[in-house]
């Protein structure tokens, strides 16, 4: 058999999700042509269906290698990078396979762009779990600080003195407010850390991401000038919501949501990561 034919057995197979017997067929393909990028490709989503985030990796390197314009290349790498973890790595690829995507005209639907956002979105919890252990830590040894300050100013006194018991009172009275002051500060962070959230209005209706750069159709529907001008480039001249007609022409800059963005990320630094 040909390696095409391998490959076409093994499409097969995977129509049917016998992804182990596709696997095997696009090995066969691969060994009888080692330089067809689509092998790799086909035997790399199988092993994204899988779970085999490694082997999945791997091959869409190697689809790469044999052409580095592979939308289908980049796409998987970036899906297994981001299931190994590697937000970063992630981000890049599934970066690079949208603007291929663009350029090359060809409609992958959202998915590209909902990978991205989820490539995005488990970077960022990752950065907040980490800034909130940070925060914990913080707080737990600046109450040991404290306490450690009262069994010294403890030390200090004398056991005989006969205000004794009242400067151990006005000691442990002075550390608890301290402590208490501490724990107020941390109980305020955590509470604006529960509300960093991006509101739903000040995202884009195609990218689910904070707006830069609103502009407003003649329907009324407000978008990221970004996403709709590549809607209409890839998809077509209409509106997405409504689906009348619609040209570039006729985007209309949001003035008013723009004063509502750049309020937001004034008194709300972080959201320039989100």
């Amino acid at each position: 058999m040909s390696g095409n034919e391998y490959k076409e057995q093994g499409n097969k197979f995977f129509a049917s999700r016998r992804y182990n017997d596709a696997i095997r067929c696009y090995t066969q393909a691969i060994n009888k042509n080692p330089s067809v990028s689509t092998y790799y490709t086909n035997r790399a989503l199988c092993y994204l269906k899988t779970k085999m985030w490694d082997k999945a990796s791997q091959d869409s390197k190697r689809a790469i290698e044999a052409d580095s314009s592979l939308v289908k290349g980049h796409f998987f790498l970036g899906q297994s990078l981001l299931e190994l973890n590697l937000f970063d790595e992630s981000i890049a690829s599934l970066t690079r396979a949208f603007d291929l995507a663009k350029e090359q005209k060809q409609n992958f639907g959202d998915d590209i762009a909902s990978a991205l956002r989820v490539a995005k979105a488990r970077k960022w919890n990752v950065i907040e779990e980490k800034r909130i252990q940070q925060e914990v830590e913080l707080q737990s040894y600046l109450n040991k600080l404290i306490l450690d300050d009262k069994e010294r100013k403890l030390e200090t006194l004398n056991k005989d003195e006969e205000n004794y018991e009242t400067k151990v009172e006005s000691i442990d009275n002075d550390i608890q407010k301290k402590i208490d002051e501490v724990n107020d500060i941390f109980a305020q962070i955590d509470d604006r850390r529960q509300k960093r959230e991006v509101p739903d209005y000040l995202c884009g209706k195609i990218s689910f991401e904070l707006m830069r750069d609103p502009v407003i159709t003649p329907s009324g529907i407000t978008y990221d000038r970004k996403d709709i001008e590549e809607h209409l480039q890839r998809v077509g001249h209409f509106d997405p919501v409504t689906r009348t007609d619609l040209t570039q022409d006729k985007l209309i800059p949001n003035l008013a949501m723009q004063d509502v963005i750049d309020t937001f990320v004034e008194a709300n630094p972080w959201a320039e990561d989100y």
